[in-house]
């Protein structure tokens, strides 16, 4: 038996797992890749130590401290938790079984589909939801991003230095994203911003041709060709794995109290699945590294000839 799992492999969870082994748990880390959303922003200038670094470099630093210190790195995804008799029980896709007597939820989040009429078609054929991964695939062509928050406009920005034409889609009457980034884009030439508009479908014959887009003001409906869309409408938090006596609030994010810790005994949740506001990776550290103090000292509460 684990003295305790950490389910997901980003910011939160990989700085539980250092301060995990600074104190000599026995401890496992599980989730289906490492890195967290971090790895999808192009530029980071708010991590303190890095004037400027990479959301992918700053990850793989990440992932090599935790390396450092001998973390098991399970890669794996949690279907299910239970607690019984005072410990966990955790099942993963792989049909693996893990008990622990603590657990830390920093599963994070995942994106969100605009749920259009031809975005399934088109997956991988045009639709994308990772500039990072994908925009030198549309170099010198005309594109367009959904979503004004900061990873549309991180996928904006990154966008604008290859392709062609970036257009720019947010349904709400204002960008959502941080001021800078907001002057970056405006002072790009090759991006145009359609504010209260949104995408009603996605059109095509192979790949991506065109979009269709609608005025919510108005009403007026128009279309752009574009051979690629990138989604960044928001995400939602990674919870389904829970057991429903895990409270979570009203936008499906895990309670937690001021020492991360949920409503089970045992149990602390860290990063951007729970209901800490501001969902930025140093935050997201900081509560990883509270969740694991606070996770130890139920340990030792509870646990002391173990541990």
């Amino acid at each position: 038996m684990q003295d305790v799992i950490i389910i997901g492999g980003g910011p939160a969870a990989m700085t539980a797992a250092i301060y995990g082994a600074r104190k000599k748990l026995d401890q496992i880390m599980i989730a289906p890749e490492f890195g967290g959303q971090q790895v999808w922003a192009t530029e980071i200038e708010n991590y303190l130590g890095f004037r400027l670094i990479s959301g992918y470099d700053l990850a793989r630093k990440f992932e090599e401290h935790v390396r450092d210190f001998g973390v098991p790195m399970v890669a794996d995804r949690v279907v299910s938790l239970s607690k019984a008799d005072g410990s966990f029980k955790i099942k993963t896709e792989g049909g693996e079984e893990y008990q622990s007597r603590a657990v830390i939820i920093a599963s994070g989040r995942s994106s969100l589909n605009l749920g259009v009429p031809g975005e399934e078609e088109f997956k991988g054929k045009g639709m994308a939801y990772c500039a990072t991964c994908d925009a030198p695939l549309f170099s010198g062509e005309d594109v367009a991003v959904a979503g004004g928050g900061n990873a549309g406009l991180y996928a904006v920005i990154q966008l604008a230095k290859i392709a062609g034409t970036v257009y720019l889609l947010e349904a709400a009457s204002f960008l959502r994203g941080d001021k800078e980034l907001q002057d970056k884009i405006k002072n790009t030439p090759n991006v145009k911003i359609f504010l209260r508009t949104r995408i009603t479908q996605i059109k095509g014959d192979k790949f991506v041709k065109s979009i269709c887009i609608q005025n919510l003001e108005t009403g007026e409906e128009s279309g752009i060709p574009v051979t690629g869309v990138f989604v960044e409408i928001g995400s939602r938090p990674n919870t389904s794995f829970l057991p429903s006596d895990v409270k979570l609030n009203d936008r499906g994010e895990v309670e937690v109290d001021c020492l991360d810790r949920t409503n089970v005994p045992g149990l602390y949740a860290a990063g951007d699945v729970t209901s800490v506001p501001a969902k930025q990776i140093i935050i997201a550290a900081g509560e990883g590294a509270k969740a694991l103090l606070s996770a130890y000292e139920y340990l030792v509460r509870n646990f002391a000839e173990g541990v």
